[in-house]
């Protein structure tokens, strides 16, 4: 049998525990002395800043340093050989004292006490150990008692963001920037709602341009209705290639032609401008010489469809809304198979010429942009060299991509008051995204401060089983497949799912996930199939795996819920419950490390490592056939241990399964 986890996800941070009610459950712990808070700890949230609260009071007046600089310099070491946390002396910035002298003297005046052993002095480093028997009662409590809301820290209410993201163009392939776009943005989305955040999910489409009226016609002469409807983006996208494959031919021919007679081609950019001219001049009622200006059949009627788009044509604005409803109604569907859904589904056409215009004037007003041949151009040299110089008008008045992106961020400044912009884009586009922020600040747009480009790299040597031309529904339709493939590989197991085209599905989505978040986003990677669905290895399928044996578990020992909670959690004491208990402790810094990274990876590390330390306790650490308050116990921390990984999955946008 194969079922998805019905764990919700989390929306927003349920309220943590009052400090009154942790100080209780610290004296049931028989620690008396009420635990001293500071204004940027959050110890009812975050197990370890309950220790981090504590050593920073006692060491303040030790060291005689602010509270404010201790508490920060107390840091997670990379192996429990150095400690739980340490405390870099050089970090508190003693003038004219030995560093090694003076952590053997803090050593020396530092407390017994209930939460940690007393500290040991290596070299400039000052060492802490966590007594087993506090940690394992303070986190296993909190996981157990948190459930979902394990993790995530408050540190975004009352605050909104906007993260923009995947932003495919509508009848063109959904390419491979749009997939991680897609994966990193739905993730960035899920972090800052889970920290407390309102978060404005944005898909700005490319729903503007010639290209629509090269659609135009083409659907004229090849649409079908019944195709349309079953699959319009798809559809769309066929009939987009078969007439620019006509306007080519066309183009070919009149050069063909040309070159006969003799005659000299005309700059297709120059005659593209002089037609626009041309039609410009029909609609203010003034006569035009079209002679020897041919742009080929095709090419001249997809310009006049756009051109009556652009002035309101009503039948023209019909077709390309129908096209534009059709194709996200496509796109929640299959964007809601990545668990993914949007507030706001914007665009180029959305953004008003009135927001440009006031954009224009206030860069001409302020000296920003300059005339440049006709055009009206941006030199950002006397700000950033680096930037060059932007065109933000056309010599005919027309705008760009840039224009269009500074009248959009003002439109959503003015809409929605944003404390936060965020920009999914690839790094192709650092340097219009440099020049878009650098232009908002010329401005003097108090909010240009706010906006954030999270860039990526390219995915190398992806292609659908179904050719070159890839579309996100035929990546997971592969990743389905493939994943179908290694599942039929274990005949036994196979026979005992009751769904496999479910399992397959689900799972093969994690695979193509995992695998992109899997490294530092700015970096390349090649589209794997073969690896991503192996379940050997770092892969999603791996993390899957490992959820439904942790529920697996939890079925085979039959303990209530509710007697977890009671546990004796001193019968705790093995390394490798020690360690599973320090790594499931972790999880709310790493994802307070995480805002500041915006790295998807951070996390899927995480949720490694920890998977990692699972699969080596299983055989140390049994459930099923042990005293019933050792069982008890391990389940307890086998269940803190499955939680911990279903909200991690969740955040990165996966569906946990129960059974595989």
């Amino acid at each position: 049998m194969a079922t998805e986890s019905t764990t919700a996800p989390i929306v927003g941070v349920p309220p943590a525990p009052s400090i009154e009610s942790l100080n209780e459950q610290l004296n049931n712990f028989g620690i008396s002395e009420p635990l001293p808070v500071f204004p940027d700890s959050n110890p009812t949230s975050n197990p370890i800043d309950v220790y981090r609260c504590y050593i920073a009071h006692v060491l303040a007046p030790i060291t005689g340093v602010d509270i404010k600089l201790v508490y920060p310099a107390l840091e997670w070491t990379q192996s429990l050989e150095k400690g739980d946390l340490i405390l870099a002396a050089p970090r508190l910035r003693i003038p004219g004292r030995n560093g090694s002298d003076l952590t053997k003297e803090w050593a020396a005046k530092f407390p017994e006490n209930p939460y940690v052993h007393p500290p040991t002095a290596a070299g400039t480093f000052l060492q802490f150990y966590f007594r087993k028997d506090v940690l394992s009662k303070l986190v296993l409590s909190s996981i157990l008692g948190r459930k979902s809301a394990y993790g995530p820290i408050d540190t975004g209410k009352g605050k909104r963001v906007i993260v923009e993201f995947s932003s495919p163009n509508i009848a063109k392939p959904f390419h491979a920037g749009h997939l991680r776009s897609t994966i990193i943005g739905g993730f960035l989305s899920n972090l800052y709602e889970s920290c407390g955040w309102e978060v404005i999910r944005m898909n700005y489409l490319g729903d503007w341009g010639k290209q629509f009226g090269i659609l135009g016609v083409g659907y004229k002469r090849f649409g079908s209705e019944e195709k349309l409807l079953a699959d319009p983006i798809n559809h769309l996208f066929e009939v987009y290639v078969a007439i620019n494959k006509i306007a080519e031919q066309e183009k070919e021919v009149e050069k063909v032609k040309a070159e006969e007679k003799g005659e000299k081609q005309v700059c297709p950019g120059l005659r593209t401008a002089y037609w626009l001219l041309l039609k410009a001049m029909e609609y203010r009622g003034t006569k035009g010489d079209k002679r020897q200006i041919s742009n080929g059949l095709t090419d001249e009627e997809a310009l006049e469809f756009f051109f009556k788009m652009e002035h309101g044509d009503e039948e023209c604005i019909a077709m390309w809304k129908r096209f534009r409803e059709l194709s996200i109604e496509k796109y929640k569907a299959t964007y809601s198979r990545l668990n993914i859904s949007y507030d706001d589904y914007s665009g180029e056409s959305q953004v008003s010429k009135e927001s440009m215009e006031k954009a224009g004037k206030m860069m001409k007003e302020m000296g920003i942009s300059s005339e440049s041949e006709g055009a009206i151009v941006v030199d950002f040299k006397p700000h950033a060299k680096k930037l060059g110089k932007a065109v933000v008008q056309k010599k005919d008045g027309t705008t760009l991509y840039l224009t269009r992106d500074i009248g959009a961020a003002m439109e959503r400044y003015e809409k929605y008051k944003f404390d936060k912009m965020i920009y999914v884009v690839a790094c192709q586009q650092d340097l219009h995204l440099q020049q878009l922020f650098m232009i908002l600040k010329l401005l003097k747009l108090d909010w240009a401060d706010r906006l954030t480009h999270v860039n990526f790299g390219m995915v190398l040597g992806m292609s659908s089983r179904r050719g070159t031309v890839v579309f996100l529904d035929d990546i997971l339709a592969d990743a389905r497949d493939k994943m179908h493939e290694v599942m039929r590989k274990n005949e036994e197991k196979y026979k005992q799912v009751e769904d496999p085209e479910m399992v397959a599905d689900v799972v093969g989505r994690t695979a193509v996930m995992i695998q992109d978040m899997s490294g530092k986003r700015i970096n390349n990677y090649t589209f794997d199939m073969a690896r991503m669905t192996s379940f050997e290895g770092d892969t999603g399928p791996y993390l899957q795996y490992a959820h439904s044996r942790l529920c697996s578990i939890q079925r085979k020992a039959g303990i209530p819920a509710e007697n977890l909670l009671n546990a004796d959690f001193s019968l705790l004491t093995e390394d490798h419950a020690t360690n599973l208990i320090r790594c499931l402790a972790q999880y709310p810094d790493v994802l307070q490390n995480t805002l500041k990274t915006l790295e998807p990876t951070t996390v899927v590390t995480y949720l490694f490592k920890m998977t990692h330390l699972l699969s080596s306790s299983y055989d140390v650490l049994r459930v099923v056939g042990e005293e019933p308050k050792l069982s008890t116990a391990r389940m307890a921390l086998y269940e803190s241990a499955r939680q911990v990984l279903n909200n991690g999955m969740r955040l990165l946008g996966l569906t946990p399964v129960e059974r595989m």
